[in-house]
């Protein structure tokens, strides 16, 4: 069996365990992960060398280079990262990405990719409904309807969890397709 398959079959399988710790009937998810994958074994590579290493990445790769947060994602952690995919960052509204990537809007770019970091490795199955605290000092809410999980942002805007538990040595990824906004 493919590797791609089997990271896929892990993922449905953990947005199911997700549903079951979160108070949800043990169903199948209505809706089914992406084709993000990581490599097979990333437990040795740190959240930006996993990023790096995947190109349904690469947005966020570039982000996180020019809010210089590519360090900080390497240091020891342990942090969770809801990684927004490319089609993510293409789904805002013509020009925002590229007005986040001028130097000079440096910290509000910041300020969003941090939005989507915890302090810790919450794995799946330990999500629970409620806010959550991020790194940038700001929190989202965290909802499952119908054995799907999202996030909804401050403004309201919701991201729904389409592949979980991506191992890395500072901590672990949880893959989103949508980008939070604090």
């Amino acid at each position: 069996m493919p590797k791609r398959w089997i990271l896929m079959i892990a993922a449905a399988l953990s947005l199911s365990l997700v549903a079951a710790a979160c108070g949800g009937d043990e169903e199948e998810p209505t809706t089914t992960p992406s084709e993000t994958t990581a490599p097979a074994d990333t437990s040795d590579m740190t959240i930006t060398q996993i990023v790096a290493d995947n190109p349904d990445f690469s947005t966020l790769l570039t982000a996180v280079e020019a809010a210089e947060l590519g360090e900080t994602l390497s240091g020891d952690g342990p942090f969770t990262v809801f990684a927004p995919t490319n089609e993510a960052f293409a789904a805002l509204p013509e020009g925002t990405l590229d007005s986040l990537l001028e130097p000079s809007s440096k910290d509000d770019l910041a300020a969003i990719l941090t939005y989507h970091v915890v302090s810790g490795k919450i794995m799946a199955a330990d999500v629970t409904p409620g806010e959550v605290m991020t790194v940038n000092g700001a929190s989202f809410t965290v909802s499952v309807e119908d054995g799907t999980v999202f996030l909804t942002d401050a403004s309201g805007g919701k991201a729904q969890v389409i592949a979980t538990d991506v191992p890395a040595s500072n901590g672990v990824i949880h893959v989103i397709d949508a980008v939070l906004l604090p």
